[in-house]
């Protein structure tokens, strides 16, 4: 008789890792994080890993990633041979940026010398918990809810470190802050990342997210970002993902904007194994704004998934989404998008709109668009589509001596470039417009100049 070892559900493992782990996750951190773990855990465990059968997730299953019991936890920093931020530099030309890193889950405390107008900070995450402790205290754990999302309830169960990012009322900063979060190590990781940014009243800035592998490792990432926008506030959010095939990454992006504020958010995955965003904004004031947009390319057997939620929880606002997707071999893809108005949320504009584009016969894509409405005083329209190339745009352009190949691209450009026209920094917008053509191409793209070898 072959006896087998019964092999522990990941749930249990992740109790128990969490349990063992207690002392130095707590070591240093405020009572205001510390007291949330236990109840999140507990949530963690009440919904489980999503799956198919898990409403919010059902046409991503994540539940193979955590059957593996290999990954390393970054739970301190690690220390590198090399300084990282000598071995990869954005090649974006004359691109002036607040530049910030963040390896592992952990700031690096090598970025944290800037020269900021006054009274701005950007530091690690875990030092703000300690240093400016009125502001996390008033702000953290508010817009990601862990009792509606496992994967927001295992962030704040594990979370460290990240960035802590505050513009005070009335600063306008002169060039964008570039947070680039890396991954690198010699073993399988998982990393847990937890950001706060506070945008005051009446200020403006633009935050750029970059996200990259360095070694062809397995990683699995885990990242949660709450931003507050004050009244009038101008803010643009640009995140651009740049993981290799063998990452999943698991990203959430919780907003909550002010009267007569105004929100630009724009998300471009161009590689990752799997790619979950999930993204709400929270209507907190009349007569704010929001434009949100996302463009994914996906090939190979590559997942992305895009689920927001827009909050219209006043009167007189206005959002306005655009996602997009051009899938090809055998990936598959993902949009499910819910805007919900409240029944005092009269003279709401919301609209909503999901492209799609199929490359081949086997690649799949999902389409979920809702509306929740709970007054007649509303301005709401959605709609998707899920097709081919125009093979009569794509006839014209032939007949015109262009090959088909380019023509094709072509077609492909156009249909990305709606999504990209909507990102306000010009060399930035350039650079990702050439990143989006090699990567129709079929090139391995870089957007930096990086002395790794990283496998695609």
């Amino acid at each position: 008789m072959i006896i087998t070892e019964e092999k522990i559900p990941a749930t249990d493992r992740l109790k128990e890792l969490f349990d063992k782990s207690r002392e130095i996750l707590s070591d240093g951190d405020a009572s205001v994080v510390n007291e949330v773990r236990e109840p999140a855990m507990n949530a963690f465990l009440r919904m489980g890993i999503p799956n198919f059968k898990t409403e919010n997730y059902k046409y991503t299953d994540l539940t193979h990633l955590f059957q593996t019991e290999n990954f390393r936890r970054a739970w301190t920093p690690d220390k590198f041979d090399v300084n990282l931020k000598e071995v990869f530099s954005c090649d974006v030309p004359q691109f002036d940026t607040y530049l910030a890193m963040v390896i592992n889950g952990w700031f690096d405390e090598m970025t944290n010398h800037l020269d900021l107008p006054k009274g701005v900070i950007i530091k690690s995450f875990k030092k703000a918990v300690k240093e400016n402790r009125s502001l996390v205290e008033k702000y953290y754990g508010k817009l990601a809810i862990a009792e509606t999302d496992p994967m927001n309830a295992l962030n704040t169960a594990f979370a460290q470190d990240g960035i802590f990012i505050y513009i005070p009322d009335n600063v306008i900063l002169p060039k964008p802050i570039q947070i680039i979060n890396l991954l690198r190590s010699n073993d399988d990781l998982y990393a847990t990342q937890r950001n706060l940014i506070i945008a005051g009243n009446n200020s403006q800035s633009k935050v750029i997210f970059c996200d990259h592998t360095l070694t062809p490792q397995t990683y699995i990432t885990n990242n949660v970002t709450e931003f507050e926008i004050g009244d009038n506030a101008l803010v643009d959010i640009y995140t651009i993902q740049n993981h290799h095939n063998k990452a999943a990454n698991l990203s959430g992006l919780y907003i909550r904007q002010g009267q007569h504020s105004q929100l630009v958010t724009n998300v471009v995955s161009l590689h990752g194994g799997i790619i979950r965003n999930n993204l709400g904004v929270l209507f907190n004031g009349e007569h704010a704004e929001a434009k949100i947009c996302g463009l994914a390319l996906s090939d190979k057997n590559q997942h992305v998934d895009n689920f927001t939620v827009v909050e219209h929880a006043k009167p007189n606002c206005h959002s306005n989404q655009l996602y997009k997707n051009i899938l090809d071999d055998n990936a598959s893809g993902a949009f499910t998008g819910r805007i919900n108005v409240a029944p005092h949320a009269v003279k709401t504009e919301a609209y909503q709109r999901n492209n799609n584009v199929l490359l081949t016969n086997t690649a799949k894509m999902n389409s979920k668009p809702q509306l929740v409405i709970d007054n007649d005083d509303v301005k709401c329209s959605h709609g998707a589509t899920v097709g081919r190339i125009n093979e009569e745009a794509l006839f014209y352009l032939q007949a015109r001596g262009i090959p088909e190949r380019e023509a094709r691209l072509m077609l492909m450009s156009a249909f990305a470039h709606e999504v990209l026209t909507e990102i306000k920094i010009e060399t930035l917008r350039n650079r990702i417009d050439r990143l989006v053509d090699k990567r129709l191409r079929g090139e391995v793209s870089k957007c930096h100049l990086c002395a790794m070898d990283c496998i695609r």
